[in-house]
């Protein structure tokens, strides 16, 4: 738990440092307000049957590997250079794309009029920063944790749970096993609880009121409440 979380928190730290400005521009929000309709963003990427454009870390990826230069320390500047031109004046003889993923995804269309080059400027600069092979092997790595987990605990995870609450130790709130061993803790107890929040309902939170959760489905405060409970049982079995 303690590597997932220090796993989480560097790519956390990691985004935020690469989501630097150029021009007061923010890459990282360009990227998703201006690419998004066409490209996947995510890390590890996510592909689908109907997709209109190559996942991004792919063209980041591509772009990378196949610009020319003989200088290393020119290579990211030229990939920069590239997209600039290439979004706004794109052709099959300026691209990278094998005759495959031409045939599939074709020639994206310009985009002039719709980004100005001090925004490809950032966007581009936050792509080669972001999308790269050791971000990449930290978030499958992160991904590859999350799966293992049980799905409840993975989803209390995902809700920031565990920001207030840890398994086996009391922060802001008490600790989930305690949670899971206290008298009159059922199922459906702890069902209300999430949805509804709780108020001086546990001493040792001097005060602390948990929020409701309303936003979360059924099945997912269900799924969470049960694995709490299954807690109790792995205390018993040590």
């Amino acid at each position: 738990m303690k590597l997932l979380l220090l796993l989480a928190a560097a790519l956390f730290l990691a985004g935020c440092s690469q989501g630097k400005k150029t021009n007061n521009l923010d890459g990282k929000k360009l990227l998703e307000q201006k690419c998004t309709k066409c490209h996947n963003i995510d890390l590890p990427p996510k592909t689908f049957e109907d997709e209109k454009a190559p996942p991004m870390m792919a063209v980041a990826f591509h772009i990378r590997s196949f610009i020319k230069t003989e200088d290393e320390s020119q290579r990211i500047p030229k990939a920069v250079a590239f997209v600039k031109d290439y979004v706004i004046n794109p052709s099959a003889s300026k691209s990278f794309c094998d005759k495959e993923s031409l045939k599939t995804y074709g020639i994206m269309p310009s985009q002039k009029g719709k980004v100005t080059q001090d925004e490809l400027q950032a966007i581009a600069e936050y792509m080669f920063s972001h999308f790269t092979e050791k971000n990449l092997n930290e978030a499958q790595l992160l991904e590859n944790k999350l799966n293992a987990m049980p799905k409840g605990e993975r989803l209390a995870l995902q809700n920031k749970c565990l920001s207030c609450h840890k398994v086996d130790k009391k922060i802001v709130g008490p600790a989930f096993r305690d949670i899971a061993t206290q008298k009159g803790n059922s199922l459906e107890v702890l069902i209300h609880s999430i949805k509804n929040g709780s108020k001086k309902k546990y001493a040792s939170s001097k005060g602390a009121v948990m929020p409701a959760f309303k936003k979360l489905s059924d099945a997912d405060v269900k799924t969470i409440a049960e694995w709490i409970l299954s807690l109790k049982s792995q205390k018993d079995e040590k």
